[in-house]
């Protein structure tokens, strides 16, 4: 409570900053009022040759403001609120705007995404959706493109540029409309000076950007300034699922096979026991001696080369078996197992269960089960978002995790108030003894305002009771929509309707988000709407119900929040059972025994003080616990984070760099100076000349090197170690000569940037093994991070001398890398300058054959 007083008068503090700018944003409205539409897109060429002459945005950020909301009046026929151009401001600062349901925040963007386009580096607005990012940069590019700004979008699939058309300048309605898209490449979508797209695009870009073998395939720019929507979502909700991008694993599936056979034979409390609030699944010794005597061997952790292997897969198994259930945590749809945001109930296509856990889902429900896959690249969102220049974000919910948002990402929550006053009723939460009472009674109150005419919003928390819902209210002959993860096509006409006279809606959490539920309908130039939107009024609005409460308080507010919008009237309350998983698992043992000894029946509700208090210390306990989960991960991702940029680093400056013969003598010449300090440690006599010789035999043959009888003549390391890089130096040349420059630099970047990526794999698995792992010291008495920091940076350290090493051992012999690895047409279509060369040249990948008759031959 205290918190929320000082965390109050911190926020009107910072509102009355913001006051002063709306004014001065306001006095310009007339001036910028009178200018034609010519005058008006002028302007912005005449905001960037201001800041080109060194005026900062701040100093522009008032007529920017009044240019951008004339502009959306004359294109869209919409003009900012005072509230939106606070948010705003709020959004320029680089901190989070919270504005409720309805509010306007896609709107409210437009004046920061501008002012920030004028630098040209680029602007990123991030969406949760495909549809979002479509029907945002559509919708608002006419503003951008009336002033002369020009609009990118990124989807899964394809990218595209806003097509600006005429007839479009002065339209007031939004139509999502395909022809209004130009498909472009993905590079080009970038180099708008807006660009529009999921975090799951933005994030994967990052991650192929450093895998390409020529500097012309990448297609971010710099990472200079990103909006994120519903940045709560982004950042908390999806913090800890890293973006992974993987190769396939020869690994056989039959053992995934076996374990799904044997598994459900066991008994839970027998065999295994589940612990329902850390979400883990363990076996008993009665449940190994039976699977034991199920496989048909003695001692499953005595079984060479195997014990190992047969634990993680049973492990999967018994998780796939217990903890993790079809329609709540993931669907099976066409055959494959797709996971659900346990969060939003959309699918997560693309997305899957890491360590073989997916395999054993897919193995339970006897769909294909595809092979692991080696991670190749992946980065957190955590990690991705905090390297732009400056980020900020907007949510209707963000207050209840400040603390979070401050801590880990340094950026500031601003609460911004409402443009009318809300006057949504929040009923107090109903609790009953038991699920079916309840849902009898959430059947009854949905029929009693369905039947006068009231739209009903109904969210459930998973796919499974959004289903049960739904057949309920078949029976009872209530028409109504679904919306869950298995059509979340249809999400945002379904959500979009969700106002009309006696419509039902029932969706999963938060799907539909993004999308205003406007009373009597989106659809606002139908005949008759005005007349249905009173009518809704007088009803009492959209009436929202939940049907359990969220681990997060968040995510309840969100359901809340879909009613009330711009002083709009409406309702919303929370229908609890003691079976709920938050009541059942966050003790609700001693209400269960009051309510018994009481007599209480299933179906009736008991609302009182102590038991609101109870759901909301059980709510907050669950939070902190997942902010301390994120709060880890992020911890253990700092580490990787420094290797990553470290590596990613040296990449970008590889293909920078025009020839990197230098830059590889150098290596050679530490590799050098290495082996022969480690033969020549001791007094001369014990000096090992044969050791050195044989060392640098694996960088060149024997016979190009000197006699092991020169070596011993020579009484100075370091004569030793100048005669060998001479002659390997002779060496590269030759090479050089031999196959031409052109070649000889394109072969070096080539093999330089295989060796790095292909370590770089191993270096993710081991560190992803040394992770799993590392707990186990804390037994002895040390700290699992210090630990896994320090083995980490060793680790690191080994892997850029394995770098070093490998293209030494490799550069001069890589006729024999690229023939045993079967790369030489992944040269070439990794590097299209290999086009370059002729068709009777030597090829470039060293096998010493023609190009026609090699890398070229596919051409």
């Amino acid at each position: 409570m205290v918190f929320l007083k000082l965390f109050g008068d911190l926020n009107q503090r910072e509102l009355n900053k913001l006051k002063p700018i709306v004014d001065k944003i306001n006095r310009l409205e007339p001036e910028i009022e009178k200018l034609k539409d010519e005058e008006l897109r002028k302007k912005t060429e005449e905001f960037k040759e201001r800041i080109k002459k060194g005026e900062s945005l701040d100093s522009i950020l008032p007529e920017a403001f009044a240019v951008v909301r004339e502009a959306a009046k004359r294109t869209l026929g919409q003009r900012h609120f005072d509230v939106q151009l606070m948010g705003g401001i709020v959004l320029h600062q680089g901190k989070i705007a919270e504005m409720k349901t309805g509010e306007g925040k896609t709107l409210a963007a437009t004046l920061p995404v501008f002012l920030n386009a004028l630098e040209g580096k680029g602007v990123h607005v991030v969406t949760v959706n495909d549809y979002l990012a479509k029907r945002d940069a559509q919708w608002m590019g006419k503003i951008y493109l009336f002033l002369g700004l020009s609009v990118g979008v990124l989807t899964h699939e394809k990218a595209y540029l806003v097509k600006e058309e005429e007839t479009q300048k002065r339209g007031l309605q939004v139509k999502i409309e395909e022809e209004n898209l130009i498909e472009v490449p993905r590079k080009q979508a970038y180099l708008a000076d807006i660009t529009y797209g999921t975090n799951n695009e933005f994030g994967f870009d990052y991650l192929r950007d450093n895998m390409v073998f020529d500097l012309n395939d990448i297609v971010q720019r710099e990472l200079n300034y990103a909006i994120i929507d519903e940045i709560d979502s982004i950042l908390i909700d999806e913090a800890r699922t890293p973006l992974i991008i993987s190769a396939p694993a020869e690994e056989s599936t039959e053992l995934y096979k076996t374990f799904a056979r044997i598994v459900p034979m066991l008994k839970e409390n027998v065999d295994y026991n589940v612990d329902e609030k850390m979400r883990a699944v363990t076996l008993t010794d009665e449940g190994i001696s039976k699977v034991e005597r199920l496989l048909g061997i003695k001692n499953i952790y005595d079984q060479p080369g195997r014990g190992i292997i047969l634990i993680h897969h049973l492990e999967q198994a018994l998780k796939a078996h217990a903890l993790f259930k079809r329609d709540r945590d993931y669907v099976v749809k066409d055959g494959e197992v797709i996971i659900v945001d346990e969060f939003t109930g959309r699918l997560m296509y693309g997305r899957r269960y890491s360590e073989g856990l997916h395999q054993a889902i897919e193995a339970k429900e006897g769909v294909e089960i595809k092979k692991e896959s080696k991670t190749l690249a992946t980065i957190t969102f955590q990690n991705y978002f905090r390297m732009y220049k400056k980020l900020a974000g907007m949510t209707g919910t963000a207050v209840t995790e400040a603390e979070e948002f401050a801590k880990i990402y340094n950026l500031d929550v601003v609460v911004i108030p409402t443009n009318k006053p809300m006057i949504r009723e929040d009923l107090p939460d109903r609790v009953y003894k038991t699920e079916k009472g309840k849902f009898e009674e959430v059947v009854k109150e949905i029929k009693k305002r369905h039947e006068k005419g009231q739209p009903v919003l109904v969210g459930t928390i998973s796919i499974e009771k959004n289903e049960l819902l739904s057949e309920l209210l078949k029976r009872e002959g209530i028409k109504h929509e679904v919306l869950n993860a298995k059509n979340h096509e249809r999400e945002a006409q379904i959500i979009a309707q969700a106002g009309r006279i006696g419509a039902v809606t029932i969706a999963t959490n938060m799907a539909g988000r993004g999308v205003d539920i406007i009373l009597g309908g989106a659809d606002t130039d139908r005949p008759g709407w005005k007349e249905e939107h009173e009518k809704v009024k007088e009803l009492g609005g959209l009436h929202v119900i939940g049907t359990e409460r969220h681990e997060a308080r968040r995510i309840d507010n969100q359901l809340r929040g879909r009613a009330g919008r711009q002083g709009d009237p409406g309702s919303s309350q929370f229908f609890i059972s003691l079976e709920d998983d938050l009541m059942r698992i966050f003790g609700s043992e001693k209400i269960r025994a009051l309510m018994d000894r009481l007599g209480v029946p299933e179906n009736q509700p008991i609302e009182n003080k102590i038991l609101t208090r109870a759901i909301e210390s059980a709510q907050r306990k669950v939070e902190a616990h997942n902010f301390d989960l994120r709060k880890h991960v992020l911890e253990y991702d700092d580490v990787m984070n420094k290797h990553r940029e470290s590596i990613y680093k040296l990449r970008r400056d590889i293909l920078k760099e025009e020839n990197l013969k230098e830059r590889i003598l150098e290596l050679i010449k530490e590799e050098i100076d290495l082996f022969v300090e480690f033969h020549t440690s001791g007094n001369f006599e014990s000096w090992n000349f044969e050791e050195i010789l044989e060392n640098a035999s694996t960088i060149v043959e024997k016979e190009k090197l000197p006699s092991l009888a020169e070596l011993k003549e020579l009484k100075d390391k370091e004569e030793i170690k100048e005669i060998l890089f001479e002659r390997i130096k002779e060496v590269y040349e030759l090479k050089e000569k031999e196959i031409g420059e052109e070649q000889m630099r394109m072969l070096e970047k080539i093999v330089y940037l295989r060796i790095i990526d292909t370590l770089w794999t191993f270096h993710l698995d081991a560190m992803e093994d040394l992770r799993t792992g590392i707990g186990l010291r804390g037994y002895g008495q040390l700290d699992p991070l210090v630990e896994y920091k320090r083995e980490g940076w060793k680790m690191f350290k080994n892997l850029e001398a394995a770098i070093r090493s490998n293209l030494v051992r490799t550069i001069l012999k890589v006729q024999l890398a690229t023939s045993e690895t079967g790369n030489k047409n992944q040269f070439q279509k990794q590097n299209p300058s290999f086009k370059k060369v002729g068709r009777n040249d030597p090829c470039p990948c060293g096998s010493g054959k023609k190009y026609k008759k090699c890398c070229g031959r596919n051409l």
